[in-house]
């Protein structure tokens, strides 16, 4: 699988799982740890846990295994890392407080709107 149909995947499993304010952003110019950025928000704990789990298992069922997943326990911010593709999905409240975006150049024309 490519980093486009990746990325493609993390977006369709947040999509599936109702995540919010999706955003795409291209750090491959910008940081050697991974291309891809995906952030999304949910509304509450059991959401965003939701959203992450449900990217886990659709990227376990395509033959990709994550290389690590933090904040499952409190699920304010769960990150998940996919190698190519790092997803934040995030409680709105967190996410306005570390604002990723702004911290990855969503002034950038990198950055994509979902």
């Amino acid at each position: 699988m490519n980093g486009e149909q990746l990325k493609q995947l993390v977006v369709e499993a947040i999509e599936d799982v109702k995540g919010i304010d999706v955003k795409v952003l291209d750090v491959s110019g910008q940081s050697n740890v991974t291309d891809v950025m995906v952030i999304a928000s949910g509304n509450t704990a059991r959401q965003v846990k939701a959203i992450a789990d449900n990217i886990i298992e659709k990227a376990k069922a395509a033959g990709i295994k994550p290389m690590g997943v933090e904040g499952e326990q409190y699920a304010e911010w769960v990150l998940v890392d996919l190698g190519d593709v790092v997803a934040h999905i995030m409680q709105p409240s967190i996410r306005d407080f570390y604002n990723l975006e702004k911290l990855w150049g969503e002034a950038s024309p990198s950055a994509v709107e979902k």
